[in-house]
């Protein structure tokens, strides 16, 4: 059952799974969320946990930055492993002057600048949108919670550095909410595999006011989007 990524054996992963980008973030939500907690993978330090919230299942993996890099886990855990449901959680820099920094953006559809859909040979532009059933159910965890969020669509860049600091502004003009560099690839395989996926970002730094948080409040600060997510485990 061991991948080259993953040495997680057949049951070891809940049918959810929360995949934060940073496996110290996946660390953080095992520690401090999840009982009878074992861990399942080490491979490449991409840490990954199973245990129980509040009595239901569940994981949560690293999957590294960028597309290519959660293109690999979440395939392997949807195709492989037989997850179910992949809930991304992540960082997200704001286009939109209504996010502020620590509010939820749930990413209802994701644009892209990469040529992740060119596989597909498709004969025209793939749209990857999240499962709506799932974001219902982050809508109205958010709501509970009394949490700041926002619901639309966002970029998922291959680019961080960009030779064109502005360009991020034709995003915005568009309705783009946010930026990030995961969701285009984590939508395009749930559907190519008929799965489950949703996006939930924590805005870290915006790009109208240039606000930026820490490494550390990334890591350990971002628990609403964590509570959400857990409030969204298929059994």
């Amino acid at each position: 059952m061991a991948t080259a990524h993953n040495e997680a054996k057949k049951g070891e992963i809940a049918k959810t799974v929360l995949m934060p980008g940073d496996p110290l973030r996946a660390k953080f939500i095992a520690d401090n969320y999840l009982s009878d907690v074992k861990q399942f993978n080490t491979v490449r330090n991409m840490f990954g946990y199973t245990g129980y919230y509040k009595g239901k299942k569940v994981s949560v993996m690293g999957s590294g930055m960028g597309m290519p890099s959660i293109g690999i886990y979440s395939y392997e855990l949807f195709d492989q492993y037989g997850v179910d449901r992949i809930i991304r959680i992540g960082s997200a820099g704001a286009y939109s002057p209504d996010c502020k920094i620590f509010d939820i953006v749930i990413a209802q559809g994701a644009c892209t600048n990469s040529n992740w859909a060119s596989q597909y040979n498709l004969k025209g532009t793939y749209s990857a949108i999240a499962s709506f059933n799932v974001l219902q159910e982050a809508v109205e965890a958010c709501e509970k919670q009394n949490a700041r969020y926002h619901v639309g669509n966002i970029l998922s860049s291959d680019i961080f550095y960009n030779d064109e600091p502005d360009v991020w502004k034709r995003w915005a003009k568009l309705g783009c909410l946010a930026v990030e560099m995961e969701s285009y690839a984590l939508y395009c395989n749930a559907a190519y595999l008929n799965k489950e996926a949703l996006c939930i970002l924590t805005i870290s730094d915006s790009f109208i006011t240039s606000e930026v948080t820490t490494a550390k409040q990334r890591q350990e600060s971002f628990t609403k989007m964590m509570e959400v997510a857990l409030s969204c485990i298929k059994e």
